[in-house]
């Protein structure tokens, strides 16, 4: 019998003379399924009370009833010492941050609370600082926003860094056009075919100045008509990249010969053969257009995010007021979704695109941004690592531009120059990353909690990848969530990755909107190559002056039905299973011009991958096209 404790303390011993039937027969037997060991204490053992001890590992390990008796005792031992050490230290040490001179950090803060004591006076002071910002913003917008007017053309039409104007007339073959800034930045991300050369994550500008006779470069700049207008633009020098501006592009009928040279940061492309039709800018104009105000408008929201996040303790107050000032920035102003409407349309998109956002935007707010931001007094510190990381992610069109990675889809890495390799060390610098995260989340005793959330996600991503007909597409604001989760700790690399981390999921969302992260591999492929069936050619050249070309019969169990036929980037011809022969001659458009000839097959209207071009010289001969499709 175990002893009890009197009132004065002492012992009370049973007497060694009591009959056996009376005596305690000990403790109970453990059986094989108990982990634990029943235990009595002896007399004299006031430190050792009664009760369930548990069992040895190497008792416990020799049960018919434990579960993992088939793995090797030094895997079992390691998983244990892993399990035990994801637990963390005991106590949890829950990371705090110490401010670098905290007087100062805390000023801006004690200042309001002075003059502003009362909760009511605070939300006047919110509400008046907000009309602030709303009011600036929209007058410099309003100014960005009117096109002004070009003497003698009018009002210019806004227009997207992309736009093309070659398929459709120009009215009275001029057409006076407003660039937006940072045109320079867009490039093709399909394989684009001009002759024989192959264009890819380029400015698409083909031409420039031309030659005289003695190959000097003139100031008559001509571009094919297909080019990107803004970027013809800025390599012809009539609007900057830097703040856009407005033009006049004429209409210059057909051209051959385009130039290739490289100005103002935009190499364009070289063409030797005639194309229909081509377009010079008009110089020398009278107007009062407005250049693109993105800078001004990035001072303004940029200096009133600072001032609140320095005089702001709450975070209820400061994360969704800084969303909202980050997200329409993007949205109206550095990376407007590209659309050739006026600012009605695009801030009804934008705010159609805000309301889901602000929705997932309070999910991680409760359960990253809240944690992180609980009780922190470094307010100069989190303007600087969280809301600078913010802008940086905001901005990733012009912070992360540099990176040689367009989309994350297989093709695209391959063919992208550079982009494996930058891949590459992104991964390692996220791994880099997330030790370094591991490790806090450990210290506060979270890291299995959050290692079975990033098992259920990794999980969800390969069901995503073994999903038939779909391909997983990684975009920024679904990148942005993933890591979100991992930055709830109060460190200062956790202030500034969760500070990018929201910015990409603001740009992704006010740019893109939430596109889907599965999609069919013709949405990936967008107006890239189909890898579909190539026709079979045979050239036969009659004189210099025309040439006959042959094909068989399209395969019509595959879906095709037709051949249709491109003369120098332009279709020239179209033939039809059932029209006649399958052959058709060409005249010379042009004497002393080589020309050059791409088929693909036809599927009703349709046209499925070209092939590459073959060129019939000048001399006549013809130079066969090398394997592989084009575009």
């Amino acid at each position: 019998m175990a002893p009890s404790k009197t009132n004065d303390g002492e012992a009370d011993i049973r007497e060694a003379d009591s009959l056996p039937w009376e005596q305690d027969d000990g403790p109970e037997p453990s059986t094989s399924g108990s982990s634990t060991l029943h235990v009595r204490s002896r007399a004299g053992s006031s430190d050792i009370e009664d009760g369930d001890r548990p069992l040895p590992v190497w008792l416990r390990e020799s049960s018919k009833s434990f579960h993992w008796r088939w793995l090797p005792y030094p895997l079992r031992h390691f998983g244990r010492t892993v399990a035990a050490w994801t637990k963390g230290p005991d106590p949890p040490q829950m990371q705090k941050l110490t401010p670098f001179f905290p007087e100062i950090q805390e000023a801006p803060v004690k200042l309001v609370a002075k003059y502003f004591p009362k909760p009511l006076h605070k939300a006047a002071l919110l509400a008046a600082f907000l009309s602030c910002w709303l009011l600036t913003f929209s007058l410099v917008l309003h100014r960005s926003a009117s096109a002004g007017n070009i003497k003698g053309y009018g009002k210019p039409q806004p227009i997207w860094c992309g736009a093309s104007y070659w398929c459709r007339p120009f009215d009275n073959a001029n057409f006076a056009f407003q660039c937006p800034a940072n045109c320079k930045a867009v490039h093709v991300l399909s394989p684009h075919a001009v002759g024989t050369q192959e264009i890819n994550y380029k400015p698409f500008v083909i031409g420039g100045p031309q030659q005289d006779e003695q190959s000097q470069f003139t100031s008559d700049y001509i571009y094919r008509a297909d080019s990107f207008l803004c970027q013809a633009a800025i390599h012809a020098g009539v609007v900057g990249n830097q703040k856009g501006g407005c033009g006049v592009a004429r209409l210059a009928g057909e051209h051959t010969n385009f130039t290739s040279t490289k100005r103002n940061g935009i190499e364009s492309i070289a063409f030797d053969a005639p194309f229909p039709k081509s377009f010079t800018f008009v110089t020398d104009l009278s107007s009062d257009c407005t250049t693109d105000l993105r800078w001004p408008l990035l001072a303004v929201t940029v200096i009133f995010t600072s001032i609140l996040s320095v005089s702001t303790a709450s975070p209820i107050i400061f994360f969704p007021c800084v969303f909202t000032m980050l997200f329409f920035h993007v949205g109206l102003v550095s990376d407007p979704p590209s659309t050739t409407g006026d600012y009605a349309s695009l801030s009804s998109l934008v705010i159609g695109r805000f309301l889901p956002a602000a929705f997932v935007a309070a999910v991680f707010y409760r359960y990253s941004v809240k944690p992180q931001q609980k009780d922190l007094r470094a307010y100069i510190e989190r303007t600087v690592l969280w809301l600078g990381g913010a802008w940086v992610g905001s901005l990733n069109n012009y912070t992360f531009n540099f990176i040689p990675i367009q989309r994350l889809t297989p093709s695209d890495l391959r063919a992208q120059p550079g982009a494996r390799l930058a891949l590459v060390i992104i991964v390692v610098l996220l791994f880099s990353i997330a030790l370094g995260q591991v490790w806090y989340l450990r210290l506060e005793g979270r890291l299995p909690k959050y290692l079975g959330i990033y098992v259920v996600m990794g999980g969800f991503l390969i069901i995503c990848v073994i999903v038939p007909s779909l391909n997983l597409r990684i975009h920024h604001y679904f990148l942005a969530l993933l890591l979100l989760p991992g930055t709830r700790i109060q460190t200062r690399p956790s202030l500034l990755y969760q500070g990018i981390l929201v910015g990409l999921f603001i740009n992704g969302t006010a740019r893109w909107g939430f596109d889907s992260i599965l999609q069919t591999t013709a949405a990936l492929r967008g107006d890239g190559q189909l890898n579909s069936l190539l026709p079979d050619i045979t050239a036969t050249v009659s004189t210099a002056h025309n040439i006959t070309f042959n094909w068989a019969n399209p395969p019509l169990e595959k879906g095709y039905d037709g051949v249709s036929v491109l003369v120098n980037d332009v279709e020239r011809y179209r033939w039809y299973y059932g029209e006649g022969k399958t052959e058709h001659t060409f005249e010379r458009q042009k004497e002393g011009e080589k020309e050059y000839f791409r088929f693909a097959y036809m599927s009703g209207s349709s046209a499925a991958d070209f092939t590459k071009a073959g060129v019939w010289e000048s001399t006549g001969e013809w130079r066969k096209m090398e394997k592989g499709p084009s575009k």
